[in-house]
């Protein structure tokens, strides 16, 4: 019996356009769980290359990578200035519409 060889599944790979990272967000945002929205975030950011995030933000790399690893905890202003180097929009609507 020969082994079936896996790899572990790597979201970053799959996230080819900006519909696509903004539908992968916006899947996140729905779950309602922080640590999924930074998570996404960083797979996103992966995804578009992390050099070039920021570089477009004017952080760190390395600082970007922690802040958008699973135990990240990043300041909204780093979310912020993520999104927008990312070219997604963030907007609000209503949870409940009488």
């Amino acid at each position: 019996m020969t082994k079936q060889k896996t790899r572990l599944y790597d979201a970053a790979e799959y996230l080819d356009t900006e519909k696509d990272m903004a539908a992968y967000l916006q899947a996140a945002f729905e779950d309602g769980d922080p640590a999924v929205v930074i998570h996404a975030l960083g797979n996103i950011a992966r995804a578009r290359g992390m050099s070039q995030i920021a570089r477009d933000t004017g952080l760190r790399r390395e600082s970007l990578y922690k802040a958008l690893s699973p135990d990240g905890n990043p300041e909204f202003a780093t979310v912020f200035k993520v999104v927008q180097a990312l070219g997604i929009k963030l907007s609000a609507k209503p949870t409940h519409v009488p």
